[in-house]
C-alpha cells in the first residue's frame, strides 16, 4: 500500500499507519495476531457505538485474508494530550467524558452484524474473566519476584480472595463497559470526544469504567480531583445506590490495577516493552488509595501488605 507512515501503536499486537492521499486520509489497522478480536469484533463494537451515536471509527475498507481493515482517522490529539497542555481546564474535559460514559452505558441493543455479515452480540463480563484478568498479577509480576513454592503459596491465596471479591460485587452486569476508558483512549476531534480501542467491549459493572478513568495509571490527579470526578457521575445517577456503587468502583479499581501491573510486566519481559514499568509504582499508589476504604478489601490487604509491604507504603 502507497503513502503509507507507521505510527505509534499500543500496548496490543496490532500495527497502525496513516495512510494519506491529498486531503484524505484514513489509519490501516494491522493485526495478524487475535484478529477476530482486533479487525472484524473491533468495528462490530464501534458500528454500535456510532449506531448510538458516539463518535468511534468508520470502517472504509476491510481485508481480513490480508489482516488488515481501513478506518477513520481521529487524528493524533487524545484528550491525555489535551489534558497535559491545558491543565487548568482537566474538569471541563473529565465532565464531558463523563457526559459520554453515560450515553455509553444507555446503550441497549448490543447486537450487530459483522462485516462477514455474521451476528455479534456483546458477551457479559463473567466473574471468570475479573478473575483471570487479576491473575495476570500472579502470572507475569509474582513470577519475577518471588521464588516458584512461594509464588504458588500466594497464587493460590490471592485467587480465592479476588474469587470473594467478586461476589462482593453489589451492582449487575447490565451496561457496556468499555473497559479500557481513559484518556489515551479517547480523542479530540473538532471540540468533540471520540472512543478508540473498543475491541475488548463486554456487558458488565457500571462502576468499571469510571474506575478506569479516574484511577487511571497514566494520569496522575489529587485525591480531591478523583472525588469531584466521582461525584460528578454520581449525581447523574439518580436511582443509582451509592454505597453499592462505591463499593463496586474500589473493588474494580484494585482489580484492574492489579491486572495492569502484571500487564505491564508482561510487555517489558515478553515484548521488551520496558516504558510500562515506570508506570507501575503508581498503579502501587492507586491500589494504596483505595484498600483502605472498605472491609471487603481486609483480606487482600493483608496479603499484599505480607509481602509488598514496601510497594504500598512508598506510595
Amino acid at each position: 500500500m502507497e503513502n503509507l507512515t507507521k505510527i505509534k501503536g499500543d500496548a496490543s499486537f496490532r500495527e497502525f499507519y496513516r495512510k494519506k492521499n491529498k486531503n484524505f486520509s484514513s489509519i490501516i489497522v494491522l493485526s495478524k495476531k487475535e484478529k477476530l478480536k482486533n479487525l472484524i469484533v473491533y468495528d462490530a463494537i464501534n458500528k454500535i457505538l456510532r449506531k448510538n451515536k458516539i463518535l468511534a471509527p468508520n470502517l472504509y475498507k476491510e481485508n481480513y485474508h490480508k489482516n488488515y481493515i481501513e478506518i477513520q482517522d481521529f487524528g493524533d490529539e487524545t484528550i491525555f494530550k489535551t489534558l497535559n497542555k491545558k491543565k487548568n481546564n482537566r474538569i471541563y474535559y473529565f465532565k464531558k467524558i463523563i457526559k459520554i460514559l453515560n450515553q455509553i452505558q444507555l446503550i441497549k441493543n448490543t447486537n450487530i452484524k459483522n462485516f462477514k455479515k455474521k451476528n455479534y452480540k456483546i458477551p457479559k463480563y463473567k466473574t471468570e474473566i475479573l478473575i483471570k484478568e487479576a491473575s495476570l498479577f500472579c502470572d507475569w509480576y509474582i513470577k519475577r519476584k518471588e521464588p516458584l513454592e512461594k509464588k504458588d503459596i500466594f497464587t493460590k491465596k490471592f485467587k480465592k480472595i479476588v474469587k470473594k471479591l467478586t461476589l462482593s460485587l453489589k451492582l449487575k452486569n447490565n451496561v457496556f463497559v468499555h473497559r479500557d476508558f481513559h484518556v489515551s483512549n479517547l480523542m479530540l476531534i473538532n471540540n468533540k470526544i471520540g472512543l478508540l480501542d473498543s475491541q475488548d467491549a463486554l456487558i458488565g459493572n457500571r462502576a468499571y469504567d469510571l474506575a478506569s478513568l479516574i484511577d487511571d495509571v497514566r494520569l496522575k490527579t489529587s485525591s480531591s480531583f478523583k472525588k469531584k470526578i466521582f461525584n460528578f457521575y454520581l449525581n447523574k445517577q439518580k436511582k443509582l445506590n451509592r454505597l453499592n456503587f462505591k463499593n463496586d468502583f474500589e473493588i474494580l479499581s484494585i482489580l484492574r490495577n492489579l491486572k495492569i501491573i502484571g500487564i505491564f510486566t508482561r510487555l517489558a519481559v515478553r515484548d521488551n516493552k520496558k516504558k510500562y514499568l515506570k508506570l507501575i509504582p503508581y498503579a502501587w499508589k492507586l491500589i494504596s488509595l483505595r484498600i483502605n476504604e472498605n472491609r471487603a478489601l481486609k483480606d487482600l490487604k493483608d496479603l499484599l501488605i505480607k509481602n509488598f509491604k514496601k510497594k504500598l507504603n512508598e506510595n
